[in-house]
């Protein structure tokens, strides 16, 4: 009987180990994209502040950013990360660096999140995902289903880029699958490297 049970466990936990190896492979492991990869010019960008006013790549010269990619409100683990990061904002800002989210969620959306935070960083709206292309990080038919009337069907693959005064991205995150975010900590340290 007891041997019946640990061969039981033991099968589960062999299933299990190959369903997270296909769900890896079928979702995760992207390679980064060539635009993104350390050494690279940030590409030049425009998208939408969350007041509605337009918004540049080339401004954030003279000043280190950390810039992710998130999915939106609806998305446990985006909202995670951010929760997580508006413990540590103040670190980053006072390290001089701008943590900027793109995110193709709508406008009103955006500006409840960032009011109910508190926070000093910023939110650029991507909401036809061209900053988003232009990036390689589309994730193809990404949004659930119950969310698709108001996101459409495709969104963001999350990531995070640290990129220097001079307008060179110098770290890169890209999440391995799509539940993974990269560790404040990590953002910071890269942030202090600079």
């Amino acid at each position: 009987m007891q041997m019946a049970v640990v061969g039981g466990i033991a099968a589960a936990i062999v299933i299990i180990v190959i369903v997270v190896l296909i769900i890896r492979k079928k979702m995760g492991g992207r390679p980064v994209p060539h635009q993104l990869k350390p050494g690279q010019i940030l590409p030049d960008i425009s998208a939408l502040d969350e007041d509605g006013n337009e918004v540049h790549s080339a401004d954030l010269r003279g000043h280190p950013a950390v810039i992710l990619f998130v999915r939106g409100s609806w998305c446990p683990f985006c909202s995670r990360q951010v929760a997580d990061l508006t413990k540590r904002y103040k670190e980053i800002n006072a390290l001089g660096a701008r943590l900027i989210f793109i995110t193709p969620k709508p406008l009103d959306t955006t500006r409840r999140v960032a009011k109910f935070f508190e926070v000093e960083f910023e939110f650029w709206l991507d909401e036809a995902l061209e900053v988003t292309r232009r990036f390689g990080l589309v994730l193809s038919k990404g949004v659930p289903a119950d969310y698709r009337g108001e996101y459409g069907d495709d969104t963001v693959w999350p990531a995070a880029i640290v990129v220097d005064g001079d307008g060179i991205i110098r770290h890169t995150w890209l999440s391995k699958i799509i539940v993974d975010r990269p560790d404040p900590e990590k953002l910071i340290k890269a942030v202090r490297s600079l």
